[in-house]
């Protein structure tokens, strides 16, 4: 977490957007049926490519797809060589590379906002590039931006986002396409994406991308949401992990735990689909740290350029390097979708922002965090996982449905100085397995993923 004294990339970009907007079921409790979403008009569009199928369309130079239980794409023969200057290491190295562009995507939702996420492999020597060029509502086309440079380890480039990328018309905010006035009324309507897949010269070795796909939308200005009926009752047996206890651990990520709740909450729904990373794979951490794995996940999160843990795509792609997992970056309309996905025994990550006497309990103000939702009571009110509690016991908590509701859903909002500031309007990640069980599947496409 941020908390609310403290300046963060969440904090910039609340304050940029809102001048410019003026498988295996994991345990679960017995579940009472969601009822059906309230008819509402869709605000998201979410486009993921995934199938053997989709690998075969668009543009390949150099890769190809691989069919199988978890079709992908892989380096076929590089297209051709290219040196890399990581800004982060100040070291410049030669990369075989190859690239696939996706047909065209035509957004339901004219967007203000797009976010990427992909899953892959990527072996030690490998690492991937994905970019997005979209065409405008006035017919013109952006450049191609960089929505993060990617690798699931950190010894062969650094992860980074790229900022200062902008055309005037839009800019990129660590991990997020922005229009830069969407008061007018300008959108982007269309997209491609093109995965840049790279290995060192003279090998065999290649990423494997399992999933890569954009969430677009246009979340209207709103200080307030309308209160959703509650409708389930039901908690899910999330492991419970504070990012508290790790406060001053490994200050080189983010100055340590207190900053860690992206991480934190990942690790607990990891751990919830009964995956964990490996004594091998924990054998750098401090064996006096309690819960490890949380200091490895916040490594294996962290963003170069941002400086933090809290990239969202970085997150979700950190999720689906364990086995059979997949991960997504998206945005949910209310607590009737968190309702649906907790029916089928899947927990969300929300991510919001609020003074501390917006939220009773909290105890804190932040100016961006992140928590998983575990369940409803029988009240309707939120059950939470929040990383930002003093032990791993703690981590628990029940939130008033309708503060809650509306901090997390909200786009708008006022600070602590009285400043109009944004809010994140729904965002979440998903984790959830490579082959959901039917009702899951079902869930998951009546919040719009597929």
């Amino acid at each position: 977490m941020t908390r609310a004294s403290e300046p963060s990339r969440r904090a910039i970009l609340a304050v940029a957007v809102a001048a410019a907007a003026t498988g295996t079921a994991g345990p679960a409790a017995a579940a009472t049926p969601a009822r059906p979403a309230e008819a509402a008009p869709r605000l998201v569009d979410n486009r993921a490519w995934t199938s053997y199928a989709d690998w075969h369309g668009g543009s390949a130079k150099g890769t190809r797809a691989v069919p199988g239980v978890r079709p992908g794409l892989v380096i076929d023969t590089p297209a051709g060589k290219a040196d890399y200057p990581d800004p982060h290491t100040g070291k410049t190295a030669t990369w075989e590379y190859a690239t696939w562009t996706s047909p065209v995507h035509r957004l339901a939702v004219p967007a203000t906002e797009a976010i990427a996420s992909w899953n892959a492999h990527t072996p030690a020597g490998t690492w991937l590039q994905v970019d997005l060029r979209g065409t405008y509502s006035d017919g013109t086309d952006t450049p191609w931006y960089v929505m993060g440079r990617w690798a699931a380890g950190d010894q062969d480039i650094k992860r980074t986002s790229l900022d200062g990328q902008s055309d005037g018309k839009s800019s990129i905010w660590t991990d997020t396409f922005s229009i830069d006035d969407a008061a007018s009324g300008l959108r982007l309507v269309s997209y491609r994406l093109r995965l840049t897949l790279h290995r060192t010269p003279g090998t065999k070795i290649t990423p494997t991308v399992w999933r890569l796909g954009v969430m677009g939308s246009d979340i209207p200005d709103r200080f307030t949401v309308p209160a959703s009926t509650p409708g389930l009752a039901q908690e899910l047996d999330v492991p419970r992990y504070s990012q508290e206890i790790h406060a001053g651990q490994y200050p080189e990520y983010d100055s340590g735990g207190e900053a860690w709740c992206s991480p934190t909450s990942s690790q607990m729904i990891i751990e919830y689909w009964g995956r964990k990373p490996t004594a091998e794979q924990l054998a750098w951490v401090n064996p006096d740290y309690a819960d490890p794995q949380v200091c490895h996940a916040a490594r294996f999160t962290y963003d170069y350029q941002y400086g933090g843990c809290g990239n969202w795509p970085f997150n979700s792609a950190y999720a689906a390097t364990y086995e059979d997992l997949q991960g997504v970056v998206t945005r949910l309309g209310s607590l009737t979708d968190l309702e649906t996905l907790i029916a089928a025994g899947i927990p969300a990550i929300t991510s919001q922002s609020f003074l501390k006497s917006e939220l009773t309990g909290a105890g804190y103000g932040t100016s961006g965090h992140l928590m998983t939702v575990i369940g409803f009571t029988a009240d309707g009110d939120v059950i939470a996982n929040d990383p930002a509690s003093p032990s791993d016991q703690a981590v628990r908590r029940v939130y008033k449905r309708r503060e809650w509701e509306n901090i997390w859903l909200r786009t708008k909002r006022y600070n602590a100085s009285g400043k109009v500031v944004s809010g994140t309007g729904g965002v979440c990640y998903l984790y959830f397995p490579a082959h959901p069980s039917e009702r899951q599947l079902k869930a998951l496409a009546a919040v719009g993923i597929s």
